[in-house]
């Protein structure tokens, strides 16, 4: 049987309290407006785990996290099997407001599923936001940096005329960053696809390349000095994350190299910034969470590394609210933010978070912003036999 958590948080008193009586993990199947492909996978449907917490009251809070086999290995069913049999049960007649205590009692209880640990984590912020009536960053981060931000657009087709035809679309959107899948083509097309791109879009357009971990290291070298002229803004996860080694080889070309894959902890981000790294992606599945996320640009701040905060391939506009509100908290976004329910050919909100004028505004709303359609969720849900 499993244990309750011993919680140890401080006094909730100055809120009345918020049983939980209901902790629901909801897979869905979201799909794509076109496949996207990436080093060793091609994605059509993004398969997430929604995390749905009633209160006794009746209010809800929800969570979102896609699985990451190559990332995080989280699978769906093991999404679900994270929330549904180890901490829902945990969960279940505590006190929402004693988040502070409960996290750290669900993660002794769950070593790793850092994505499962990031949806709980969200639904108990947007549940007791909601209830306080105050958005999620300013429970958080009480001043934030920023009230908006201009999302990045990843490039990933075929050849180099369909990127640029697709970039030229998404400007007229309203997107300015652009990042280039590389490590799933020959380095020959890849190099030239930089050109083509950085010629097409003017000198002054952000780019940026993402090999996923994809390259060799040989293959790198040549990537990053043959691409100097194209003037990208960093090479992101060139290596496998655990090339230390490699990355630290790298570092002394002299060109910005950005680590997504590599970062899961606070250590991860201490690690790769000694070996040579000039900047993160932080990705709350990851990290585990809101408050790691946060922690973990505080360290940024401190390393002097720049920051991409980015959504996983695709999330809807929960987890998104999520990745802006996080984005406006941070020291800096100097290395763009990646939203990715723009890639979604149906959302599971009543209004998906719009880009105007390039950028992405800080929901006002409590919480995290955003209205579900348990309609639209119930659509999408995966069905299992059992």
């Amino acid at each position: 049987m499993l244990e309750r958590p011993q919680i140890k948080g401080k006094s909730t008193a100055a809120h009345p309290p918020l049983p939980i009586r209901r902790v629901d993990a909801i897979p869905v199947a979201l799909p794509l407006k076109s496949p996207m492909k990436m080093s060793g996978i091609t994605i059509t449907t993004a398969e997430n785990v929604l995390v749905r917490i009633e209160a006794a009251d009746g209010s809800v809070g929800w969570g979102e996290a896609a699985s990451a086999p190559t990332m995080t290995g989280d699978t769906l069913g093991g999404l679900v099997a994270a929330v549904r049999d180890h901490l829902a049960p945990l969960l279940v007649g505590q006190d929402a407001h004693d988040r502070p205590a409960l996290v750290p009692a669900l993660r002794r209880a769950l070593i790793g599923n850092t994505g499962a640990h990031s949806s709980v984590e969200m639904a108990l912020l947007d549940l007791t936001c909601r209830a306080s009536k105050m958005r999620l960053i300013d429970a958080v981060a009480p001043r934030p940096l920023r009230t908006q931000v201009k999302p990045m657009w990843l490039l990933g087709n075929a050849t180099p005329e369909q990127d640029i035809a697709e970039a030229r679309d998404r400007e007229r959107e309203g997107f300015h960053f652009f990042k280039l899948k590389i490590g799933v083509k020959s380095l020959a097309d890849e190099i030239a696809t930089a050109f083509a791109v950085r010629e097409a879009l003017g000198t002054k357009m952000p780019l940026c390349a993402d090999a996923n971990g994809g390259l060799t290291l040989a293959n790198a070298k040549r990537y990053i000095e043959r691409t100097r002229a194209a003037k990208l803004a960093f090479i992101e996860q060139p290596l496998p994350p655990d090339d230390l080694a490699g990355l630290k080889t790298l570092a002394r070309m002299k060109r910005p190299i950005g680590i997504d894959e590599g970062i899961h902890s606070l250590a991860d981000v201490t690690a790769n910034a000694r070996a040579g790294a000039a900047g993160v992606s932080l990705k709350l599945i990851k990290l585990g969470g809101f408050i790691t996320a946060y922690d973990a640009a505080k360290l940024c701040r401190k390393l002097r590394l720049k920051i991409n905060v980015a959504a996983k391939i695709a999330e809807s506009s929960i987890a998104t609210a999520a990745a802006v509100q996080l984005a406006c908290a941070v020291p800096n976004v100097d290395w763009g933010v990646s939203l990715t329910h723009f890639y979604l050919a149906d959302d599971i909100v009543k209004a998906p978070l719009p880009i105007r004028d390039g950028a992405v505004s800080l929901p006002s709303r409590p919480g995290l912003g955003v209205e579900i359609d348990e309609a639209a969720v119930e659509r999408f849900r995966v069905k299992w036999h059992s």
